[in-house]
């Protein structure tokens, strides 16, 4: 299995996602406080090798960088756009249902914060394909 992880960076809080490659699913993802994703990150490493990191090079990614593991392959990417992205994005995965269906893709708005999806959108960017991603749409957690 090869892994990788996306980061949606933020200063307060994080978008992470946890990847199957050859799969192309997601394992795992989370809106996280910034003070949780190194922990995060490293319970994912303990399980299984994680072969790259993609972040996202707006807020903070530089402090991001030098916090990240030394030993971990890390390739920032544009994150430009990607909140918008992240909005259709979801609504593909997990279709409005009911009344919901009947508004315009532009008046929906997401039930949930959009980081973790967001992360994922820049993750299929760079991979040049989706990926599926089972089960619930990611809450906050608060780790």
């Amino acid at each position: 299995m090869t892994r990788i992880v996306a980061l949606d960076p933020g200063r307060s809080k994080c978008g992470l996602v946890l990847v199957d490659r050859e799969q192309r699913c997601v394992i795992e993802g989370h809106v996280l406080p910034a003070d949780s994703v190194l922990d995060m990150l490293q319970r994912w490493r303990e399980v299984d090798r994680v072969e790259r990191l993609v972040l996202g090079n707006g807020t903070s990614s530089r402090d991001w960088c030098r916090q990240l593991p030394e030993d971990l392959t890390i390739t920032v990417v544009d994150e430009r756009n990607t909140t918008l992205r992240a909005r259709e994005r979801y609504w593909e995965l997990w279709p409005p249902r009911g009344w919901k269906r009947l508004l315009p893709s532009g008046l929906r708005i997401p039930p949930v914060e959009l980081d973790a999806v967001a992360a994922l959108v820049m993750l299929e960017s760079d991979l040049g394909h989706t990926l599926r991603w089972s089960g619930m749409p990611p809450v906050r957690n608060e780790l």
